[in-house]
């Protein structure tokens, strides 16, 4: 696999990792016997890719479908008197309409801090009878710490330790999921549901981070290696890596939390207001409550200095994490800078997502990128550079 097909800065971990430190998921015998490349990550021995490498990973997930592990992530089951009860408590950490989510539908949220930046982005669903919260490895025993803090007493904060998470992406996800659940079909994206599969209860989401259609499943640690050799039976299926999953969120034009998205980057300025539901804006219904409200709706008002786009370099070199954009090809001080970019296999190309001074976001801006000491151009696109196939 040409390192090329890397990006440079693609994962983030946190702390020093040595070999004997690191934490293994349920399936790392899987990993192992699949011949993977293992790689510290955020406190993990990971696979970064398997023998096909990772350019044909990222093409076989979006042509068929690709099975990922993702158990490094935390999973936390928020419980209390009743869902209702526990959704205006979780309200006091994040500026989503949590009250408002129907029993089996998931959405996209992110907890905030004082000075309104993000602290880490997640996933939460209504399970009918408690909250079910992903949230990323590297950022998990903060975020735990967090929800402890502020839920407890009212809320019992249950961090699940005893099964594992996979991630089966791509267009024929659901064809090859269906062989062994029949009816999960009839799943719309971000529902979620409790479903039994080889006889083993599994809390399944219509939902990814590579812009495909396809499904979460949590399951019990014990069945994962066998579930997942079910899977990986099939035709269709490949196992895929961390390499090409970060390749695949950027040409989705996803954020990777501590490289696009950080404790002291806003949701105004990273574009993701969309996830803030009117409810909790200013004049809403509960409006605020969480942290940085009066920062964040300030943002939204009048406007922000800097903001997230997408950048596509007008050459084949591509533009990497740290690379610093200017607005013209000589003189003047940078006006932004790339936070994850690579080639991006889809589109034969180079792709990079960044932030530059609002004056220069604007659509088609023609910008340039230094790479190594030359400035190369660059065009504002909108993202994502590959349309999402989500089953709405």
């Amino acid at each position: 696999m040409p390192d090329a097909f890397l990006l440079k800065k693609p994962l983030r971990s946190t702390g020093s990792e040595s070999m004997n430190a690191l934490q293994r998921t349920p399936l790392f015998d899987l990993h192992l016997a699949l011949g993977a490349k293992m790689v510290p990550f955020a406190g993990y021995d990971m696979p970064v890719q398997y023998k096909p490498g990772v350019m044909k990973e990222h093409l076989h997930t979006r042509a068929e479908a690709g099975l990922f592990d993702v158990s490094h992530m935390g999973q936390v089951i928020l419980r209390g008197e009743t869902v209702e009860a526990v959704a205006k408590a979780f309200e006091r950490l994040v500026p989503m309409d949590v009250v408002g989510l129907e029993v089996g539908r998931q959405r996209y949220g992110f907890f905030t801090n004082a000075e309104g930046g993000i602290e880490d982005d997640l996933m939460f669903a209504n399970r009918g009878d408690h909250i079910f919260v992903v949230v990323n490895a590297a950022c998990k025993e903060a975020d735990i710490a967090r929800m402890r803090t502020v839920l407890e007493p009212e809320v019992t904060v249950e961090v699940v330790t005893d099964r594992a998470l996979v991630a089966l992406q791509g267009p024929k996800a659901e064809a090859v999921l269906e062989r062994l659940a029949p009816g999960i079909a009839a799943m719309r994206f971000m529902d979620v549901a409790t479903v039994e599969i080889m006889g083993i209860e599994t809390w399944v989401s219509r939902s990814g981070y590579t812009g495909e259609d396809g499904f979460e499943i949590s399951l019990p640690a014990a069945q994962a290696e066998a579930f997942c050799r079910s899977l990986l039976d099939m035709d269709e299926v490949e196992a895929i890596g961390l390499g090409a999953r970060d390749s695949l969120r950027l040409e989705a034009g996803l954020c990777l939390y501590g490289n696009d998205i950080d404790a002291a980057t806003s949701p105004v300025e990273a574009a993701l207001t969309w996830a803030i539901q009117k409810v909790r804006r200013r004049g809403g219904a509960r409006e605020g409550g969480f942290p940085g409200a009066e920062v964040i709706f300030d943002q939204m008002a009048e406007g922000v200095a800097r903001k997230r786009v997408g950048l596509l370099p007008q050459g084949r070199a591509p533009m990497r994490g740290g690379t610093e954009i200017y607005a013209s090809a000589e003189g003047g001080a940078p006006i932004g800078a790339v936070t994850s970019g690579g080639f991006g296999p889809s589109v034969n190309g180079p792709v990079a997502i960044g932030y530059v001074s609002a004056e220069y976001a604007g659509k088609d801006t023609e910008l340039f990128g230094e790479v190594r000491g030359k400035r190369m151009p660059v065009k504002v696109v909108a993202l994502p550079f590959v349309p999402a196939n989500f089953k709405r």
